[in-house]
């Protein structure tokens, strides 16, 4: 070394950096806390804390930041952000560093508090069988690294919030960890405070519990650790309807026997999922305690994150629940006939959501509301008069969005937690899911160590997103493990850069849908689009005839098997065979219909399938097929809803005027409200009178608005129809019509006439000869309406029309005085009724039923069958044939002497404008308002609803003394 040279100072020793996120957040450069202020900058800190060394793209550090909509200076004020955190890092500022896609803040896996607690976790359950005090050391250890509530001030950004779940979820399993191994070192008395605090945090938990009561158990207070077994039974059962794993029964009999609580196996340890939602157990037993305290939860996430799934799972075990799938729906105005065929109720008049809100009542209950996000508004409002009038339920809503009401708590669900470096990924909820739905495509042998840590990479690249994880899944039937990972990531880059799309996890999602259908044929691409304007799915022979009509090169069959396949379509087989998608597919579908050019073609695809179906079932419910033709058209009942709108919303009044004339015996019979009401909707359009099919729609809407109790409005839209003649057959409507609000004016000559002239018309084997034979026995000629009935009967195909023929001749009958007779015929027409889905012929054939019983002295079989009958008209709110079911009523009550409720009832019939006319016909009101013999009370009559009560409690009196 030359003279007078200094050897070079030594490097300074490299700062070291520490983040911790298992309290506030909190950075320290070489041991001291450095202040970050601005929650932005904080948050960016915390994901590239959360990433635990890995890159995070700038994309989804800006979707995380900005979810709605990243703003234009959102990439230079990310940039900014950067470069301020790398100032506070002074000398460790080289420990943030830019990469070609994104940034990656440098930590090792001592210097983030949350990798530190995995790793004492994991080295604590791997030695604590040779050093039982060491892994107790290791956990106490990572058990004080928590500071306070995680990240409190960042929630609002989606993946911290997911990660502040996994932390919850790492804490339990820490804590869980720390009880046990204390129980087993002998020193459970030093965590007897931290067991209860656990179990009592969480009283649900049964992993916690059970640690709690061993704890106590092992201290010696066997008694005290029965007590909270029996109280978590209890609560369990009161709270969820479930009852409580094995394990606890198990470890009752270990303390009664003296066992001191020290099972040679934890609780919980190897559980199997009961079920095959995985990963999901504390999102649905938190859900289950909200439900005890809120009456209104709104579960919100993005499209795949599994929101119906937890949902359906909390309903099922939640006792009296009701399931209302909005998916299907597309107009708002629907909601409430959508809610009433969730509560299996008939309609036939008035508000529906009334209704509803009427059986539902002040019933304990839960109410799931499925898929809401696309039609906020009408569900909004439906909650709404839900909630203020029927106070015993409560409501579970899936939306993408907050319905935005008051009072309304809103659970945001996570992707599945994902597997980090040191665990095993079999074990974590996102990994597992890939590797239960892997096992039904590939079955094999379990995954080696080097497959697992690709499954990992695959599960991270999807975000733990369940939809897309099961996707990717279904794909190795046709890759490896290695092939799949490398096409996800091409995919998924294709809707990468400057997309605006709201939720990174949803373009991840969308990404992935993306990828699975560009490995479909070009066929199969064709056909999905197609299939995807089906709100609510088809049926086998509707596939393969779209199919065909598509020119596709391929077999139908063989097509809708690879879509099957490839789990853009689910194959249902409960009863006929039916494909659906699922809504977030509906909806990418359509993006590629429009994007194709091919909407206006699949709008009038559709278009001509509704019409080509309610021409189908036209034919069948003439015919014996009848019954077949009615479960046809309530299963596709939300598609022609669908199509109806956008038959409305193109103001295409060819294919709507061709389903509402087709769909004329679904109205006649059947209490499918919502078709009435398009009936009459179409008969308002001004459009309508210069069309060929304007008397068959107006003859169709005036049938409508006699089932709906109107009968003086249907008197009018069919005189307006037969103005303005333009077929045979809809003037036969029209005259039908005519006969039957004759019919309830009492005016029995015009009934025969209308009614003759409609069947020389429509034939012989519609109801018109039975409609004049009605009008000519309650006139009291019975031989004329015996010769005109049996005319109808022989021509009577459908068992619709036989019902008819058979309650006629059943009315004859009876005012004949041949009760035996009446009563077989009432029953035979009841019996064909419910068979052929009409049910309002099985209403008006029960009120004769019961007034045959009546008069044969079988009080106690009328009263209880008028009560049924009563209850079904005033549900339905058919108040014309209801105001006839009581005056029957109040005939029966009258000959038990029970005058008082008789001639209330008989007086309100009597003022009541929709109530048929007892004795001569009437215009504008009855020429006699009271039934013979009866006077007219002095003051007022009582409303509808004070006269059904009093009809109600005159039948339970009397059945109690029977």
């Amino acid at each position: 070394m030359a003279a007078g040279r200094q050897p070079p100072p030594p490097p300074p020793p490299p700062s070291s950096v520490r983040a911790e996120v298992l309290g506030p957040l909190r950075l320290l450069v070489d041991g001291a806390p450095v202040d970050v202020p601005g929650t932005k900058r904080r948050a960016v800190l915390a994901l590239l804390a959360l990433a635990e060394g890995r890159i995070v793209t700038v994309d989804r550090l800006l979707d995380a930041l900005w979810p709605s909509e990243v703003p234009e200076s959102g990439r230079q004020a990310l940039h900014n952000h950067v470069s301020r955190l790398r100032g506070h890092l002074g000398p460790a500022a080289a420990r943030l560093e830019t990469c070609h896609d994104g940034y990656r803040l440098a930590l090792g896996h001592d210097e983030l508090d949350a990798a530190q607690a995995r790793a004492l976790l994991a080295t604590a359950r791997t030695t604590v069988r040779l050093d039982p005090a060491g892994a107790l050391r290791l956990l106490q250890e990572a058990h004080g690294l928590w500071r306070g509530p995680v990240l409190a001030d960042l929630t609002d950004v989606a993946p911290i919030a997911a990660a502040v779940e996994e932390y919850a979820q790492l804490r339990h399993e820490v804590t869980d960890a720390l009880v046990a191994s204390a129980v087993d070192a002998g020193r459970a008395e030093e965590v007897l405070g931290l067991a209860a605090a656990s179990s009592a945090a969480d009283p649900l938990r049964e992993p916690a519990v059970l640690l709690d009561m061993r704890a106590r158990a092992a201290a010696g207070q066997a008694p005290e650790a029965l007590r909270i077994g029996r109280d978590y039974r209890r609560r369990l059962a009161d709270e969820t309807g479930l009852d409580p794993s094995p394990a606890l029964d198990e470890l009752e009999r270990d303390i009664i026997s003296g066992g001191g609580g020290r099972m040679s196996a934890r609780p919980g340890e190897s559980a199997r999922p009961a079920t095959a939602l995985i990963g999901r157990d504390a999102q649905v037993a938190s859900l289950h305690r909200l439900l005890a305290a809120e009456r209104l939860i709104t579960l919100v996430g993005p499209g795949g994150v599994g929101k119906t799934r937890v949902a359906q799972e909390v309903a099922r075990h939640s006792g009296a629940a009701t399931v209302l799938l909005l998916a299907p729906v597309t107009d708002p105005a629907a909601i409430p006939y959508a809610l009433t065929a969730a509560l299996n109720l008939k309609t036939d008049q008035g508000d529906v959501l009334s209704a509803c809100v009427a059986l539902l009542g002040d019933t304990p209950g839960l109410l799931l509301i499925d898929n809401c996000e696309h039609l906020l508004d009408g569900v909004r409002d439906t909650v709404d008069v839900l909630l203020a009038s029927c106070p015993g339920i409560s409501v579970l809503a899936t939306s993408r969005e907050p319905l935005g009401l008051p009072g309304e708590y809103v659970w945001r669900l996570a992707p599945l937690p994902l597997p980090h470096p040191d665990q095993d990924p079999s074990q974590v909820p996102s990994a597992a899911l890939f590797l239960d739905r892997a096992r039904r495509v590939r079955p094999g042998p379990p995954p080696t160590p080097a497959e697992l840590r690709t499954v990992a990479d695959i599960v991270h690249r999807l975000d733990g997103m369940p939809l897309a994880i099961e996707l990717a899944a279904g794909r190795l039937s046709t890759f490896s493990l290695t092939d799949l990972r490398d096409r996800l990531d091409r995919a998924l880059d294709l809707l990468g850069g400057g997309s605006t799309v709201a939720d990174a996890r949803h373009r991840t999602l969308r990404a992935t849908i993306d990828w699975s259908y560009r490995l479909l044929t070009e066929d199969e691409r064709r056909l999905f689009r197609q299939l995807s304007v089906f709100a609510d799915g088809v049926d086998l022979d509707t596939a393969e005839r779209l199919a065909a009509e598509l020119g596709l090169e391929n077999d139908p069959g063989s097509t809708l098997a690879r879509l099957v396949d490839a789990s853009v379509l689910d194959a249902s087989f409960e009863g006929a065979t039916r494909y659906r998608m699922l809504d977030t597919l509906r909806a990418f579908g359509q993006d590629r219909l429009a994007a194709a050019g091919e909407d206006e073609a699949a709008a009038e695809r559709m278009l001509r399938w509704a019409v080509e179906l309610t021409s189908w079932i036209a034919t069948a419910m003439t015919t014996e097929r009848e019954p077949e033709a009615d479960a046809v058209l309530r299963r596709e009942l939300p598609n022609l809803r669908a199509a109806w709108r956008l038959a409305r919303g193109r103001g295409s009044l060819d294919d709507a005027s061709a389903m509402i004339v087709a769909l004329y015996d679904a109205i006649t019979y059947r209490d499918l409200v919502e078709i009435r009401a398009w009936a009459e909707e179409l008969a308002d359009d001004r459009a309508l009178a210069a069309h060929p099919r304007a008397t068959a729609v107006l003859g169709t809407a005036a049938e409508a608005a006699y089932h709906r109790g109107d009968y003086r409005k249907a008197d009018r839209l069919a005189r307006r129809g037969l103005e303005t003649t333009t077929d045979s057959v809809g003037s036969g409507r029209c005259l039908m019509v005519l006969s039957v609000a004759d019919l309830a004016r009492g005016a029995y000559g015009d009934v025969v006439e209308h009614a003759l002239a409609a069947a020389a018309l429509v034939g012989p084997h519609r109801e018109c000869l039975g409609i004049a034979a009605l009008a000519k026995a309650y006139a009291g000629d019975l031989d004329g309406a015996r010769t005109l009935n049996d005319r109808g009967l022989a021509a009577a195909v459908s068992p619709s029309m036989l019902s008819w023929g058979a309650y006629v001749a059943g009315e004859i009958d009876s005012l004949a005085g041949h009760g035996e007779q009446a009563e077989r015929n009432y029953v035979r027409a009841i019996d064909l009724a419910r068979k052929s889905g009409a049910t309002f012929l099985v209403g008006v054939a029960t009120v004769g039923l019961q007034s045959v019983r009546a008069s044969t002295g079988r009080v106690h079989e009328a009263l209880a069958g008028y009560r049924d009958v009563i209850d079904y008209f005033a549900r339905t709110g058919n108040w014309t044939h209801l105001w006839t079911t009581l005056r029957n009523l109040a005939e029966l009550l009258r000959r038990l002497g029970d005058e008082e409720p008789a001639t209330l009832i008989d007086a309100a019939a009597g003022l009541a404008p929709d109530a048929p006319v007892v004795n001569g016909p009437r215009d504008d009101g009855p020429s006699s308002p009271h039934p013979a013999g009866v006077t007219a009370p002095a003051t007022r009559a009582p409303g509808r609803a004070a006269v059904l009560e009093t009809a109600r409690r005159a039948i339970e009196r009397h059945l109690a003394r029977a």
